[in-house]
């Protein structure tokens, strides 16, 4: 929402400084009260003062994830049922990263929607299908004529043509152009090839957020009741793809590394390098701009010490994860991939949400629409790219759960996956009433989620204790996002 400002009064410049005076000065004059220089000190008073106003960001759910990461560690190393300190292991925490890693990935697609205000239920049997797709693909040596039939192929290749016409009427073109390529890939029947099976994966998924995003955007749907009836609608497909109680099974050596192999050692640390050196050079440039243009930026000793925690902590889990996880006579040791596949989506989305106009046009869109279309926003055009993008992801997720298991069952991506995935963005402090959000949100949120499921699996607790326990913490999210709404409405009064 677009933030009232005091009309600045314009100072005249003294005579005869017109001429000496910088443009960074000029710039700092308009800007006026933005452009007043903060120590550390006045930085964190600021950040106390926006936390005591409600703008909590994350901070609830980085709170939640280390209790609950001392709790388990506890009770797991002394209560009878325990495993005897395994939470804590190295093998245990990399497998939680590949565990969290496909629901994380589609909660990172679903901030994008729930930035706007809307809710994507659609994205959890969506992800299935664009699963199924690629698994039937590669099973049947690339004949999807022959495993579907006539009847099946014909209405599936329309769907994906129809796809395409409706991300023209939004003119969405790079959406056309993913729906295009699944066309392509639809009916040449290109031979199995892992890379390719992948990308008709995330094209489908494409072509499943265009209908979505119509369906809400253009035709005006309410997002819960469209998106709920696709959500039915997808597990049919599913269904009639993999058929009833079928289970197809994905065993290339390349899919199967997706979420279970792990980088070389040398490898994890150039990852390390790239990573820390990547995320010092954008706080530092960012400063060095910010000053240079006159604006206020954040102090040298902030953001030198938020490097440096990155880096030191970036480290020590480098250092851990090239460590040997295996005890018997095969090698297990490395950054798990999933490790740079989550990193890359999240700069990229962080990027697209922060540093473009059609990340500030979701904002805007979620803050206050009518607003935003009086401001000369297409917020027809906003809302429905979300969907797409939504869905592309949880593609991406698919592809990695799937990995993860090893095969594609009739209930891929339904219930539990979408459930978990949701409840990721909104515990890491993504708001259901849009506007307020970030990816790592999602990131922060699903390795809560996993910690739960992780913790009370080698507790030995029943599957009743695991859903209750994740839809109190869902709850309890929830509710802190309603009461950080609510006192930051207050305070702004």
């Amino acid at each position: 929402m677009a933030e009232l400002k005091q009309p600045v009064t314009e100072k005249p410049l003294p005579e005869g400084s017109a001429e000496k005076a910088s443009p960074a000065s000029l710039r700092a004059e308009d800007f006026g009260i933005d452009t007043t220089a903060r120590t550390t000190r006045e930085a964190v008073r600021d950040y106390v003062r926006n936390l005591r106003n409600g703008e909590l960001g994350a901070l609830p759910a980085l709170a939640g994830l280390l209790v609950l990461f001392v709790l388990f560690w506890i009770l797991d190393t002394f209560l009878p049922q325990g495993s005897g300190g395994t939470f804590i292991s190295l093998g245990n925490l990399a497998n939680l990263l590949q565990q969290g890693a496909g629901p994380t990935i589609i909660a990172m697609g679903l901030v994008f929607v729930l930035l706007t205000g809307e809710i994507d239920l659609a994205a959890g049997t969506a992800s299935g299908v664009t699963a199924a797709v690629m698994a039937l693909h590669f099973v049947r040596d690339g004949n999807l004529l022959g495993s579907l039939g006539w009847p099946v192929f014909i209405l599936f290749a329309l769907v994906v043509v129809v796809a395409i016409v409706l991300a023209l009427v939004v003119r969405i073109w790079v959406a056309a152009v993913f729906c295009a390529i699944a066309l392509v890939l639809l009916l040449i029947g290109f031979p199995p090839n892992a890379w390719l099976e992948m990308l008709f994966a995330i094209t489908v998924g494409v072509v499943l957020g265009t209908i979505s995003g119509f369906l809400v955007a253009e035709l005006g749907m309410p997002s819960f009741v469209a998106t709920l009836a696709l959500f039915i609608a997808w597990q049919g497909v599913l269904l009639q793809f993999i058929g009833e109680g079928g289970t197809l099974g994905l065993r290339d050596p390349v899919i199967f590394a997706v979420a279970n192999g792990n980088l070389s050692t040398l490898g994890s640390w150039l990852l390390f390098v790239v990573a820390a050196g990547g995320y010092a050079f954008v706080l530092l440039n960012r400063q060095r701009s910010r000053r240079r243009l006159g604006l206020v930026a954040q102090p040298t000793g902030l953001v030198l010490a938020k490097v440096t925690a990155v880096v030191v902590l970036g480290a020590i889990a480098t250092a851990l994860l090239t460590v040997n996880r295996s005890p018997g006579a095969i090698e297990i040791s490395g950054v798990p991939y999933v490790v740079p596949i989550v990193l890359a989506l999240l700069v990229v989305g962080t990027y697209v949400l922060d540093r473009t106009k059609f990340g500030r046009h979701v904002y805007a869109v979620g803050g206050n629409r009518e607003a935003a279309r009086r401001a000369g926003i297409d917020v027809v055009r906003i809302r429905a790219a979300v969907f797409m993008i939504s869905t592309a992801m949880a593609a991406i997720g698919a592809i990695v759960y799937s990995s993860k298991v090893g095969s594609v069952s009739p209930t891929a991506g339904g219930g539990n996956t979408l459930l978990f995935a949701v409840g990721a963005a909104v515990i890491g402090g993504t708001s259901l009433f849009g506007g307020r959000g970030r990816i790592s949100n999602a990131v922060i949120g699903g390795a809560v989620l996993a910690t739960v499921q992780n913790g009370l699996g080698l507790l030995k607790q029943p599957s009743a204790v695991v859903f209750i326990v994740t839809g109190l913490v869902l709850l309890l999210a929830a509710a802190v996002d309603v009461a950080s709404r609510r006192r930051s409405a207050t305070a702004t009064r």
